[in-house]
């Protein structure tokens, strides 16, 4: 049958690569010039599925207090006269609780891991290069205290079956040799040794052309302005080129989502978060990063692809403004030079920030919608990166008509209703 994918991010690619590879014909719309030019061009870099938890959680919210008042804050908030933020910041409150956070947590992890196994059946099928590095993660604590409170996490880990090592001083410079020249500032570490990282675009360039070698078609530069229903299904899809039409449609537009659906009558709780990042060339390899270091203290992400460093973080709550704030900067050379002082110079970093399409659970959304011909593959937060492959491979086979290999039953925006 024949689908139109909206979004030419790495979501909306992998969707229409999966479907593409299941037998569809398939046309991606895109307002961009090319694939992955917004939120997926320079994110922190991880397939990070045992990160894979909602950020609304017991205690977050004293926490994030705490985190506003910090000189380098993980998190920031320009009140605005926005009803869909004081919904959406009043939705993620309701789920700061235990009996909500294992909930979510719960239909998170399933996605994520599928997504790292279709990313790797992938790589090993084609060979898609992507200054990919398989090394994980390293979750790195300043303060015993932060050490002290890792307990829940484990738990949670052994309980989802999710590698792991606690590391001490020693132990961290082993998998992180760079690391001991600023071990003294931290006190021990958390590893995912599972984990993986690499280039968000690259991937999503390098997978749009094996999609055109399967018959994609890619329809860029083009504004997608509304969606026509009638008959209880999508009739057409509005653009500056006309009206398009397809037997399928799959919504990808990350956090621009809602504004399509609101005029439908469909209301999701998707909200832009905003987040940024520096890319630093490596001035000495020896003193860079392997892989992924996590600062639990200001929630940045430490990226080694290729010959650069990617440092990606920061949570600004401020609608669609897509401002480049010079102290978000400043908290991302501040966390680089801290722990590789040596490893790369920050007076030639790229500064960039991209919108997270965030759900107040933290889940994506993916699947179908009271629309019967209307799938949704958004919500991804800061986990498209890790959960795109999966997500493209639900949404084939839920269109092919096809059980996924997962069960995505909490995934579709249904559990809002």
């Amino acid at each position: 049958m024949k689908v139109l994918v909206l979004g030419g991010g790495v979501i909306g690619v992998s969707c229409a690569y999966f479907l593409a590879r299941a037998g569809h014909e398939v046309e991606l719309v895109d307002r961009q010039s090319g694939p992955a030019l917004e939120t997926s061009f320079a994110n922190a870099g991880e397939v990070s599925p045992g990160y894979s938890a909602p950020w609304a959680g017991p205690g977050v919210p004293i926490k994030a207090i705490k985190w506003m008042l910090m000189q380098h804050s993980p998190l920031v908030i320009w009140p605005l006269l926005d009803p869909a933020m004081w919904r959406w910041g009043a939705a993620m409150l309701a789920n700061c609780t235990a009996k909500a956070y294992a909930l979510n947590k719960s239909r998170m992890v399933p996605i994520a891991e599928y997504s790292r196994d279709v990313l790797k059946a992938l790589r090993a099928e084609t060979g898609i290069a992507y200054d990919d590095r398989a090394q994980g993660t390293l979750q790195l604590f300043r303060t015993q205290k932060q050490l002290d409170g890792i307990g829940g996490d484990v738990e949670v880990l052994k309980q989802y079956g999710v590698p792991f090592e606690v590391l001490d001083r020693e132990g961290f410079c082993r998998v992180e040799p760079a690391l001991k020249h600023t071990q003294h500032k931290f006190v021990g570490a958390l590893r995912l040794p599972n984990d993986e990282t690499g280039d968000c675009f690259q991937f999503t360039n390098r997978l749009a052309e094996m999609a055109a070698a399967l018959g994609v078609t890619f329809r860029w530069n083009t504004r997608i302005d509304a969606l026509q229903v009638g008959g209880g299904a999508i009739t057409g899809v509005h653009t500056d080129a006309g009206l398009l039409r397809a037997d399928r449609v799959v919504l990808a537009l990350g956090a621009y989502s809602p504004k399509l659906l609101e005029p439908v009558g469909l209301r999701i709780p998707v909200y832009p978060v905003k987040g940024y990042s520096i890319t630093v060339p490596i001035t000495d390899a020896a003193h860079a990063p392997e892989s992924t270091i996590m600062d639990e203290t200001h929630k940045v992400a430490v990226t080694r692809l290729g010959d650069r460093i990617r440092v990606g973080g920061t949570a600004e709550l401020g609608g669609y403004s897509l401002a480049l704030r010079e102290p978000r900067r400043a908290t991302l050379e501040h966390v680089v030079t801290d722990l590789f002082p040596k490893g790369g110079d920050v007076a030639k970093a790229s500064f960039w920030c991209g919108l997270r399409p965030m759900t107040p659970d933290g889940t994506p959304i993916v699947g179908p919608t009271p629309v019967q011909n209307l799938l949704l593959a958004t919500g991804h937060g800061t986990l498209g990166w890790t959960m795109a492959c999966g997500t493209g491979r639900v949404i084939a086979d839920l269109i092919s008509g096809k059980k996924p290999e997962i069960d995505v039953s909490g995934l579709a925006m249904a559990r809002y209703a």
